[in-house]
């Protein structure tokens, strides 16, 4: 028996998952107890429910996996409520429990998977047909390996809120709070990943800078809550003509970026670009509902470039240049009545 129990401790202390951990707990804790039934549960008490996650049954008790069962009949329940941790004459402690006459237990030893917190997760359990009694070893083996476990849970619970944490920085720091549209660092990062595709296989990437004209002024004449509104709604008309594949961004004040993968033929990809530049001013201009105040708003200035074989800051001050040409085009015709 020794040899078998040195063996599977050299199995737990490699253990990375519950799994892993538990099964050779489970079959540790058969070889102290002598019981044929070794479980560990879940306890979810808002839905007063228990439920068993692993198990391993060597004889005619049969504790399935995946079984749930109310809370207020269990036996763990009734360990945990009188402070017991063995009962090895069930029938006689407890001889209302339609569950343990059913399956026919007659021993049971059950301790509490407790977080450093006091937070219950589920119990580690041995069970057994027939009535013996557990001695001091077996008692601290049941005790060592609920702490083991419980350890484990909080360790891997641990980690997943870390994971979330990253997660969520992550994706805060690519993304603009107020449009919550992916922001300049995200949208460097990508079009950096677009050159360099398109540097493989010869095609070109399309790239567009969007001002809105007068902003400035809206804020002035109608608060910043109601400048903000307008970038939010403009960042909405403008997702709606972007593709799957391609990127809208805020980078900053109220200034938009584009940036997707173009066509392999020059001449295609520049119509492409005109025609994107063109889509932004129609569907960026009309009727705007801000702070009960209706807008009519001209409209963003949009300049998009197709480019190839440039870095990431050349293809953003192309598409820059293309804005502030259309910028100045746009307040030329303005000036001269067209």
């Amino acid at each position: 028996m020794e040899e078998k129990l040195e063996s599977l401790s050299q199995t737990v202390a490699t253990a990375d998952s519950l799994e892993a951990l538990t099964r050779p707990l489970l079959e540790m804790l058969e070889v102290v107890t002598g019981l044929e039934s070794t479980y560990l549960t879940s306890i979810d008490l808002e839905n007063a429910v228990q439920s068993i996650e692993i198990a391993r049954n060597t004889g005619e008790l049969l504790i399935p996996e995946g079984l749930t069962v109310p809370w207020s009949d269990t036996l763990c329940k009734r360990c945990l409520e009188q402070g017991r941790q063995v009962v090895s004459k069930v029938s006689e402690v407890w001889g209302d429990s339609q569950a343990a006459a059913a399956l026919g237990i007659q021993t049971y030893a059950s301790a509490p998977v407790r977080g450093s917190n006091g937070e219950i997760f589920g119990t580690l359990c041995a069970a057994g047909k027939i009535s013996m009694e557990l001695g001091p070893r077996a008692r601290s083996a049941l005790n060592l390996f609920s702490t083991l476990i419980a350890q484990h849970i909080e360790r891997e619970r641990l980690l997943a809120q870390l994971r979330r944490s990253n997660e969520y920085l992550t994706t805060y720091s690519l993304t603009d709070s107020l449009t919550e549209l992916p922001n300049r660092r995200a949208l460097r990062d990508e079009l950096g990943r677009l050159l360099a595709r398109a540097a493989r296989d010869g095609s070109y990437v399309l790239v567009g800078m969007f001002d809105l004209d007068g902003f400035k002024q809206i804020n002035d004449q109608y608060g910043h809550i109601a400048g903000d509104q307008l970038l939010k709604k403009c960042a909405e008309r403008l997702a709606g003509i972007v593709r799957d594949t391609d990127m809208l961004a805020r980078i900053g004040g109220d200034e938009f970026a584009f940036i997707g993968p173009g066509p392999v033929d020059e001449e295609e990809a520049n119509r492409s670009a005109s025609e994107l530049a063109a889509r932004v001013a129609e569907v960026s201009a009309g009727a705007y509902l801000l702070k009960e105040t209706h807008l009519t708003y001209p409209g963003a200035s949009a300049g998009v470039v197709a480019v190839r074989f440039v870095s990431v800051d050349q293809a953003i001050g192309a598409a820059d240049a293309a804005m502030y040409h259309m910028k100045r085009e746009r307040q030329r015709m303005q000036k001269s009545g067209g």
